[in-house]
């Protein structure tokens, strides 16, 4: 069943932007393979919700995938793609360190009508594991190296070492990648410094503190 929170986001665009709502905004750049993708979706008996204000797709209330409008693709992503088998090799990382969600892009609408038949099968394979009740094991934070810069703060800097160890391991390991992927020394410092109130006040890498 169509939601017409998506049709919204197809006319107006996402509106994490000023692009929003204007004809630049990169939803318009890739409305036809949206439109196909969503399709696809709803086909495949999945539930459309809005999430992250983009299209959202879940089966018995568990995210299955979302499909999204980039600068340069069109994206169909699937929270666990790590543990689909990906017979045809399309599914790729999101970024390096990237553990659950692959993604698959396309650049035509082509692209994805002549890939329909595998794109609902990858489809029913993730919602199998979801009913199959299926985790993702997730590397610990442990396993994360700590940078060096980071660990003379945590050793020098009263209450770091608590703070730090009291968020949770999904914000741990945040950090750690974060703080890790810089290539330079000072530069890592730099983004430690610059972190340290939110790891004393709670906050992970990603949240916002509340007006």
């Amino acid at each position: 069943m169509m939601n017409p929170k998506i049709d919204a986001y197809l006319s107006n665009g996402c509106g994490r932007c000023e692009l929003g709502g204007t004809p630049r905004c990169k939803v318009h750049r890739w409305t036809e393979e949206l439109e196909l993708l969503r399709q696809i979706m709803l086909d495949s008996g999945l539930n459309e919700e809005l999430k992250w204000s983009v299209p959202c797709y879940t089966f018995q209330k568990k995210n299955i995938a979302i499909v999204a409008a980039f600068k340069e693709y069109a994206s169909l992503s699937f929270f666990k793609g790590s543990l689909l088998k990906d017979p045809e090799g399309i599914l790729q990382k999101p970024g390096e360190n990237t553990q659950a969600g692959r993604l698959i892009k396309f650049t035509g609408a082509g692209e994805i009508s002549k890939l329909e038949p595998v794109l609902k099968a990858y489809i029913q394979e993730a919602i199998e594991l979801e009913r199959s009740g299926k985790k993702i094991e997730y590397k610990k934070a442990s396993e994360y190296p700590v940078p060096d810069e980071f660990k003379q703060k945590l050793d020098k800097v009263a209450g770091l070492k608590e703070a730090f160890y009291s968020l949770t391991p999904g914000r741990q390991r945040e950090y750690l990648i974060f703080f890790a992927q810089a290539k330079q020394s000072a530069t890592r410092l730099s983004r430690v410094e610059k972190n340290l109130d939110k790891i004393f006040n709670g906050k992970g890498l990603n949240d916002h503190y509340s007006c």
